[in-house]
């Protein structure tokens, strides 16, 4: 009895081995009672595999929060050498040595860090200097809210409160707050110019680096690619809105005699790299000078102003053209701002459409299985990029040595 059992289960281990040998595919069929496959494998649930991919995402978020201080010079790092990376090697197709390409690299984005960097320090330091030559102005406002909220009916020591915080003194200490963190965030500026520099030397051997990566991952060298094109197309168009911006605003503070029009016109174009929300930053300083120079009604008159060619400009045009340059629905670009944000601070909220651009490439479309997401995110349809992006592929695959 028990040698017939063994004989069949041995005729059926026979059988089973035909079978699969017979299949084309390798699969293993499932076990008869188990119902696994692979060495009886058992699959793990849909909505397990998303919770603990949503786990990690947590833990790497919450890893990233934890290091901001070294991930946000990093990246600003990045972006800057990517940006300036085709004039490497526009030079080095000319027949420019790699030193001078490195050079000359190097020195257009150490400007362009100087440049940002000291504008956005003399803005807040002239606003400082500015605030105690309106100390009589600041008197009148005082007395004006005062009487205003005592007529409201607001209790006595609510108003004494609120009438503190004008004056140019208080004003002062939130403008030397801002500038110090403006500080403390250049402070840093070692480590910065030194990841620039590495970055820059390496930048010039880089393109030949990664065309020999992609005889062996294509798709993360495409991803990579993708991410620098999108960076430098979102630059270039925040660059001429900037620029649109800042003549426009300058004319409008010119024309109302509000102090330093150049300057804060010099503001709204570095405010404009930050997506959305970025004129708000840029009205503060004009917006509260109209106000000491000319009263309520210049303040109105400036806030008006700005709203309609800021806002317009930089909340409905711009995300729309950028959305399309990059890739990004506006949506996805005000929730970057947030959330790069919230993870890096203040310079999250200059890195957060670089920063979408690279988790999007490494995450979705490295894979082929993730790139139902991108018509998901995107402010155009990606058909014809897949298909561009496939047929690239498949040429160098075909012109890759064998």
């Amino acid at each position: 009895m028990k040698g017939r059992t063994v004989s069949r289960e041995s005729a059926q281990h026979r059988r089973t081995t035909v079978r699969l040998r017979g299949r084309h595919d390798g699969a293993v069929p499932p076990h008869p009672h188990t119902g696994a496959g692979n060495g009886g494998a058992v699959g793990v649930p849909r909505g397990v595999i998303v919770l603990l991919g949503l786990a990690c995402a947590v833990v790497a978020v919450a890893g990233l929060r934890s290091v901001s201080d070294i991930i946000g010079p990093v990246f600003l790092a990045l972006m800057l050498t990517v940006t300036a990376s085709p004039l490497c090697t526009w030079l080095r197709r000319h027949g420019a040595p790699a030193w001078a390409a490195a050079t000359a690299l190097l020195m257009t984005v150490y400007l362009t860090l100087f440049g940002l960097g000291g504008a956005l320090v003399l803005s807040a330091s002239r606003l400082i200097d500015l605030m105690p030559q309106y100390q009589s102005q600041f008197a009148q406002l005082r007395a004006d809210v005062a009487q205003a909220l005592g007529d409201l009916g607001v209790d006595t020591q609510n108003v004494r409160d609120v009438a503190a915080l004008i004056e140019p003194g208080a004003v002062a200490d939130i403008l030397q707050g801002v500038l110090g963190g403006v500080l403390a965030m250049l402070s840093d500026g070692v480590f910065l110019l030194a990841l620039v520099l590495f970055l820059g030397l390496d930048a010039v051997h880089f393109p030949a680096r990664l065309a020999r990566a992609g005889t062996q991952r294509p798709q993360v060298v495409d991803a990579l690619r993708s991410f620098a094109q999108g960076t430098r197309r979102y630059l270039l168009v925040s660059t001429v809105f900037g620029v649109i911006v800042a003549v426009i605003d300058t004319v409008v503070l010119w024309a109302l005699d509000v102090p330093l029009p150049l300057l804060w016109g010099l503001l709204s174009f570095i405010t404009n790299y930050i997506p959305n929300v970025g004129f708000v930053i840029g009205l503060i300083p004009p917006a509260l000078l109209a106000l000491l120079e000319g009263g309520v009604q210049q303040l109105t008159t400036v806030i008006v102003l700005y709203c309609l060619v800021n806002f317009v400009i930089q909340s409905v045009i711009q995300p729309k053209i950028v959305g399309d340059a990059v890739g990004l629905s506006a949506t996805m670009s005000f929730l970057s701002l947030v959330f790069w944000t919230w993870v890096l601070g203040p310079l999250g909220a200059l890195l957060a459409i670089p920063l979408s651009l690279l988790t999007k490439g490494l995450l979705v479309d490295i894979d082929p299985t993730t790139r139902w997401i991108n018509p998901l995110i995107s402010a155009q349809d990606t058909d014809d990029d897949s298909d561009r992006h496939s047929g690239r592929r498949a040429r160098r695959a075909a012109a890759a040595p064998r």
